[in-house]
């Protein structure tokens, strides 16, 4: 069976706009895992807003540090859009064509995102965890990937992976939502054109603003399992000063354990502690992805046609030879 080279051009230039919204916002990213790590009683946390990590940061000479795990956070948002887009794309087409449907409903949509989620999030998980462990470190104290993962078990680098595969429909909600939404713009655009010929791509600022509308629903109704999952899979406490520097022994988190640490010392609030900063975060990269991919979709196809035909001909002149 050939490449499906429609579902290989979106996942390209999906990979591509995740890598670059990815780096551009990291920093944010960053402060943002920290922030939602941390779970102390009310009185007693290091940080009482979003902005004290960016200051502690500053103030402690440690900037560069807002980077830490960039580079395992781009390798594992590069792999993991990838391959969303391309099981996406694919999923979509094979069952456009089993179906003999030229449209998909919204329940089929909902069922292929997630399928797609799934797998990505089984292949990525350890990426995941490690990017996550690196961003949670204390300040100049990220260790390297390898390292970050060797830690404990294997098995504890898969930390967070059921609730990981419990947020597949945070995807298939946002992308759903993004496609419905697409659709029916085009369709009016069409409609108003009365031209016979439907745009095929949306404008940059149309793509943001539906991005950003899509992925504040998909995180406003997942939020809560997406804080556990930052608390499961955060690093370890770095020990005090006064206490015997030994290296700590990662404890493993479960989901009723974070679940219920949550409830007892910050309550029902509390599994919404950092949702602005997550939305904030995630809307701009999800706004800034879904606009750089359709920008650079239509370049992506171009491209791909042309080193296959490139190819195409170098074999035959080998054959011709």
């Amino acid at each position: 069976m050939g490449v499906d080279l429609e579902s290989l051009s979106e996942a390209t230039s999906g990979a591509i706009g995740s890598l670059l919204s990815t780096t551009i916002l990291y920093p944010l990213d960053t402060c943002k895992s920290k922030y939602q790590a941390e779970i102390r009683a009310r009185g007693q946390q290091k940080y009482r807003y979003l902005s004290d990590v960016l200051w502690e940061a500053i103030s402690t000479g440690q900037v560069a540090s807002l980077y830490q795990g960039l580079g395992t956070k781009n390798l594992q948002s590069f792999i993991s859009q990838f391959i969303y887009f391309y099981g996406y794309s694919y999923f979509k087409r094979l069952y456009a064509e089993r179906t003999g449907s030229k449209s998909i409903g919204t329940k089929a949509n909902l069922l292929i995102a997630a399928a797609a989620g799934a797998c990505t999030s089984i292949i990525t998980q350890p990426l995941d965890t490690a990017s996550s462990r690196m961003q949670t470190s204390e300040f100049g104290k990220s260790k390297g990937l390898w390292k970050t993962l060797t830690e404990g078990s294997w098995g504890g680098a898969f930390d967070g992976l059921g609730i990981s595969l419990l947020l597949t429909s945070n995807p298939a909600i946002q992308y759903t939502v993004f496609d419905q939404l697409k659709q029916r713009l085009l369709k009016q655009a069409k409609a108003k054109a009365q031209t016979g010929s439907s745009p095929e791509v949306l404008s940059a600022f149309m793509a943001f603003v539906l991005g950003a509308v899509s992925k504040s629903m998909a995180t406003i109704i997942t939020y809560p399992a997406i804080r556990c999952k930052v608390m499961i899979q955060a690093a370890a406490d770095e020990p005090k000063e006064n206490e015997a520097k030994k290296p700590r022994r990662r404890t493993q988190k479960t989901i009723p354990g974070v679940v219920y640490a949550i409830w007892r010392k910050e309550g029902l609030s509390g599994f919404f502690k950092g949702l602005q900063a997550q939305i904030l975060k995630t809307v701009l990269s999800s706004a800034l992805l879904l606009m750089i991919k359709e920008k650079i979709t239509a370049t992506t196809w171009i491209l791909i046609l042309a080193i296959r035909r490139t190819l195409f001909l170098t074999k035959g002149r080998l054959k011709s030879a």
